[in-house]
């Protein structure tokens, strides 16, 4: 098993961390999905609902091979039908599409309040390890992994958020795509993004997590919090 990353996770970090990790990836591309199904409902398209994806089962949004990977590398991805064709308003897509990420960064901030008034309170009431730990690093993980999936969403590159957002808004990038090879030029750009980007994405999230966390912490007069003292 050497090199498979939830061994080298788990004997660096301990199961929890792992656990939770599994958790928050799952469970926000999950919501994330539901968030393009409920915008558009809101916006006239039932294809959500009809085709059976208005539900809290990982395997209809993921499917079988992403939650696969996500057990091997640690890659998942998940997916909504929507009909463009029926949702009202002129930048119905854009709103369909902003939804996802926008509810990533929500998630994001109720895992920061919820990590901020964990460490707070589980000192007052001396909470012991590994309780303390594990719960402030669950709650962390999901503020950081949050960032990071929304700030990844919005990048425009095909298949992801940021593009059809972008393509609704100024239809001639859209157009781009739907030339003869405009989907291998799309998935070229998705994968030098990947490719570029993911550290520095991941680099991102862990510290603006920490900073609006500790930031918090230190507004009510409390020590800093590391997740890896």
């Amino acid at each position: 098993m050497s090199g498979w990353w939830i061994s080298e996770y788990a004997g660096q970090f301990g199961p929890a961390f792992v656990v939770s990790w599994l958790f928050w990836v799952i469970f926000s591309i999950v919501l994330h999905e539901l968030s393009h199904g409920w915008a558009a409902l809101a916006l006239g398209d039932d294809t959500p609902r009809v085709s059976g994806h208005m539900t809290w089962n990982p395997l209809v949004h993921m499917g079988t091979f992403s939650l696969i990977l996500l057990a091997l590398v640690g890659i998942a991805w998940g997916a909504m039908p929507v009909n463009t064709g029926r949702l009202r308003g002129r930048f119905g897509d854009a709103k369909v599409s902003a939804a996802g990420p926008a509810m990533n960064l929500l998630l994001a901030v109720v895992s920061l309040a919820c990590c901020v008034a964990w460490v707070i309170v589980a000192d007052r009431m001396n909470v012991r390890e590994p309780l303390w730990s594990n719960m402030a690093r669950f709650f962390w993980i999901g503020a950081f992994l949050n960032i990071v999936l929304a700030m990844f969403n919005l990048i425009p590159a095909p298949p992801l958020d940021g593009s059809r957002i972008l393509a609704s808004l100024v239809p001639g990038y859209g157009r781009i795509f739907e030339s003869p090879n405009g989907q291998w030029f799309g998935l070229g750009i998705f994968l030098l993004v990947f490719w570029l980007a993911a550290d520095l994405l991941f680099a991102v999230g862990m510290i603006a997590s920490l900073t609006g966390i500790n930031l918090a912490l230190t507004t009510f007069g409390h020590q800093t919090f590391d997740p890896f003292p």
